[in-house]
């Protein structure tokens, strides 16, 4: 497929969102502008947390900020690293406490644009709703913010010689400016604002550059009918719930790609059974959300749980049409689940095809992301050069 039919694809599958009055108009405010590629529609926005640079910048700070959590020990970079494309590196995170977590930190480059949150939960819908679980969640404990220290946390931030003037700025409409409520819309707001479109691929898009042989086979691979890639991944953030700031009605698709079958009937192992912990559906077993596959080079290791340790991994199981797990309390083939999506069936790539598609899917970091002082840590303070 070539780059202006590809632009067609990926505009014409992004006609995907959610309920339309929750969101403001998509123009942005006088305070904000969105520096997007003209293929990039402009993000939903909620209509009571409007962008600004101010409530970013404050955000940027709360994000880097430990004293946010309960044991003042967490920052949300803890799980997000920039260098990592906003990802940690472990198969699974760490909370405050040292208990991990189930799941994969997800990155939250390009969040404005998904149609829902996390690995599987239809019902999270917002930045602003997602950011409730890391805060104030249990099971595992992240943050570990809780009704005991809310009043001792919002009190740090009011102590610091700085705070009180940052969310004045950001919230100057707020009468009690400093709460957990003008937090988690200024922490939102810095997540909506991580914007990364200028990779090798973006910049193939825009007639930049050419690919290189290997790159432009693996590109035919990804958007052609034998890897078929982009079924799950064909938008233009290279996933299928992408929305923007025009969209009015949501696809929120899910998907059990056989990566588990531990009792031949396709049971994933607990605590991760997909969509199903929140439907209840048998059905919905070894569902989730396809994520992002942007700056997936640098955002090792992959799926759910952090199962798989590189995307030559990867490309194996898609091409084996599931996973098969030898031996261990996993033991099972996934490629025979009764409940894996018909979208995965077994391929047969070739070592050089799978090679191809590799060299493709590293043209998709943006490079600029992972060292760009906006998105940096604002608490480090440079060296002195001497």
């Amino acid at each position: 497929m070539r780059r202006s039919a590809l632009l067609m694809l990926v505009l014409a599958a992004s006609g995907l969102a959610t309920v339309a009055h929750v969101f403001a108009d998509p123009s942005p405010p006088a305070q904000w502008t969105w520096d997007l590629p003209s293929y990039i529609p402009p993000p939903r926005v909620p209509a009571d947390n409007s962008m600004s640079e101010a409530k970013f910048q404050l955000g940027r700070r709360l994000f880097y900020d430990k004293r946010l959590s309960g044991n003042g020990t967490l920052s949300c970079s803890s799980c997000h690293l920039q260098e990592r494309a906003f990802t940690d590196g472990r198969m699974t995170s760490i909370g405050s406490t040292g208990e991990h977590t189930p799941r994969n930190a997800p990155s939250i480059v390009n969040s404005a644009w998904h149609a829902t949150y996390t690995w599987a939960n239809p019902a999270l819908v917002t930045l602003e709703r997602q950011m409730e679980n890391p805060l104030y969640g249990e099971h595992p404990i992240e943050m570990g913010v809780n009704d005991g220290n809310r009043k001792e946390i919002v009190a740090r931030l009011r102590a610091d010689p700085d705070y009180p003037h940052w969310f004045a700025e950001a919230f100057p409409e707020k009468k009690d400016q400093i709460s957990f409520d003008t937090i988690i819309k200024a922490i939102s707001a810095f997540q909506r604002g991580v914007v990364a479109f200028n990779s090798r691929y973006d910049q193939y898009l825009q007639g930049k550059i050419k690919l290189s042989e290997s790159e432009q086979r693996g590109h035919d691979l990804y958007f052609g009918e034998k890897a078929e890639c982009h079924h799950c991944h064909g938008t233009v953030n290279l996933d299928d719930q992408f929305v923007h700031g025009k969209t009015r009605e949501a696809e929120t698709p899910f998907h059990n790609t056989g990566l588990y079958n531990i009792d031949g009937k396709g049971a994933y192992p607990a605590p991760n059974l997909g969509l199903m912990d929140v439907s209840g559906d048998p059905d919905d077993m070894g569902k989730f959300r396809a994520p992002s596959l942007r700056n997936i080079a640098v955002t090792a290791p992959y799926m759910h749980d952090g199962s798989v340790a590189t995307l030559e991994d990867v490309i194996e199981i898609y091409s084996q049409g599931g996973r098969k797990i030898e031996s261990g309390p996993n033991a099972g083939d996934g490629r025979a689940s009764p409940l894996k999506s018909g979208l995965i069936v077994k391929i047969d790539l070739t070592s050089q095809e799978k090679a191809d598609l590799v060299a493709f899917l590293k043209t998709l970091t943006d490079e600029t992301l992972l060292t760009s002082p906006r998105f940096s840590d604002p608490w480090v303070k440079s060296a002195v050069l001497k």
